[in-house]
């Protein structure tokens, strides 16, 4: 449990300075309200206005603007939702996740791998084919659909109550959370999902899936998974389509999340690619064809 100041943490001049830097390396586009970086350092220097941010943070007036809604192109085809808070938003929510990485880093699974530090999906492979080689040569490829879209606010507030006992930290992640979007100049609110395009969405996934993740290893399975993108590794084609079921159960009806049946398998290694990458039989990592089509055009 964390202590009934973490909102204190999260304000202090340091980790917002920190934060707003953060956030400029990164660069973006603004937000709804049209302000991009320079611009919104421009305001929050003006009279007080650095005060009255961390002041409303602290008294929990503070109120998240909607996100702006923009599709980016799929490699594979079709389009990825965004959702881009504001810059100032986009500075908050990095106090947030940079207080709150040193609260869930400890506890999450050696076997995660996405939006963590000093982790990649290059050692996400390098662990599969490790898997693989010790004679694991079924893949459990579950593919859960629009999951960024589909968390369940409430499970996920539970489970945050669960280490957090800040009241006001909470309020501000689920004012998050129900920051509607704004397509063609119109507002939706939203009643579930992590909008990807701000920096706590990463972190708040990470969180929802520790969930699967303690499972796997309560079952003893060895497993790799980069945000969304988890493969099992099981030694038999029974034992993969008995772990999948199974899997498919605990993601639906424990933490409310829909499994893509069209798209998720349990087959051979050889048959399923991971991360832009294939696997031999004998753990030997290969660049899958799309992804070597994707790397030439960006060369041309």
């Amino acid at each position: 449990m964390t202590s009934t100041s973490l909102m204190e943490q999260i304000c202090s001049s340091t980790n917002l300075n920190q934060a707003l830097r953060r956030v400029k390396k990164n660069k973006g586009c603004a937000g709804v309200d049209k302000l991009d970086i320079n611009a919104t350092i421009s305001q929050l220097r003006q009279a007080s206005n650095g005060k009255l941010l961390r002041q409303s943070l602290l008294d929990g007036s503070y109120q998240p603007q909607p996100v702006l809604g923009v599709e980016i192109p799929k490699p594979s085809g079709g389009a990825r939702q965004l959702g881009i808070p504001t810059v100032l938003d986009r500075i908050v929510q990095q106090a947030i996740t940079s207080t709150l990485s040193d609260i869930y880093e400890p506890k999450f699974s050696n076997s995660s791998y996405g939006f963590r530090p000093n982790r990649s999906a290059h050692h996400a492979l390098v662990a599969a084919s490790r898997y693989i080689r010790d004679g694991r040569g079924y893949v459990v490829d579950i593919d859960l659909a629009k999951y960024f879209d589909t968390v369940n606010h409430d499970r996920l507030m539970h489970r945050l109550s669960q280490d957090i006992v800040d009241k006001r930290v909470l309020k501000l992640i689920r004012s998050y959370l129900q920051a509607g979007i704004m397509r063609n100049g119109m507002v939706e609110q939203r009643q579930r999902g992590t909008p990807q395009g701000g920096p706590l969405s990463p972190l708040l996934s990470n969180i929802v899936l520790d969930e699967l993740d303690k499972e796997l290893e309560h079952r003893g399975h060895k497993f790799c998974r980069y945000a969304d993108d988890c493969q099992i590794y099981v030694s038999s084609e029974e034992a993969a389509h008995r772990v999948k079921k199974s899997i498919t159960k605990f993601l639906e009806q424990k933490l409310k999340l829909t499994v893509n049946r069209e798209k998720s398998a349990a087959t051979r290694v050889t048959e399923r690619t991971y991360l832009g990458h294939r696997f031999q039989i004998d753990g030997t990592i290969q660049i899958s064809k799309p992804a070597q089509t994707q790397m030439k055009k960006r060369v041309r």
